[in-house]
């Protein structure tokens, strides 16, 4: 698996990541993770238009909540040919609580504790954490990637601006 040193960084601190970043224009790769009520899925059990992918260290941190509150309130404007998929090493019983918690009812939280799945296939598995690094990916309708953002320091949020955009683009 190939390994990228220093692409990102926690508190200025370099990390390492496994795997290749999916490319723009690339297919999508596939992957398995779990649902709140641990049922595997993957991509192709999500049959919306557009996906917007991201990926984050942990829910239950304070960059990730505001980042998926966020992409939470965000959702609407966006309609029905759009889901927002959180993935994040949480487990899913975590995940289930922290959304009830936050009130976070209209994106859709998975883990990939269990096989690393998304983390590998995505490059955004880091390697010193077993945690996933800050990343935005648009999927269209042909699941080709659209738009991917690695956020370099795991601290930072996010261009929601160019992501919630490309969303919109993906569905023209």
């Amino acid at each position: 698996m190939p390994e990228k040193h220093g692409v990102v960084t926690f508190q200025g601190n370099p990390l390492t990541l496994l795997g290749d970043l999916p490319a723009v224009g690339a297919k999508a790769p596939e992957f398995t993770v779990l649902t709140n009520d641990v049922s595997p899925v993957g991509l192709a059990d999500f049959t919306e238009k557009v996906l917007v992918v991201v990926s984050v260290p942990s829910v239950d941190t304070p960059v990730c909540d505001l980042e998926t509150r966020r992409f939470n309130a965000e959702a609407t404007g966006l309609g029905p040919q759009v889901r927002i998929l959180v993935v994040s090493m949480d487990l899913p019983f975590a995940q289930k609580r922290w959304c009830a918690a936050a009130g976070v009812d209209r994106v859709t939280t998975l883990s990939d504790h269990a096989l690393a799945s998304f983390g590998q296939a995505y490059g955004v598995l880091i390697k010193e954490l077993r945690l996933l690094a800050r990343a935005v990916f648009v999927l269209n309708t042909d699941r080709a990637v659209t738009y991917a953002q690695l956020v370099p320091e795991i601290t930072s949020e996010p261009d929601y601006a160019a992501a919630l955009d490309a969303a919109r683009a993906a569905l023209a």
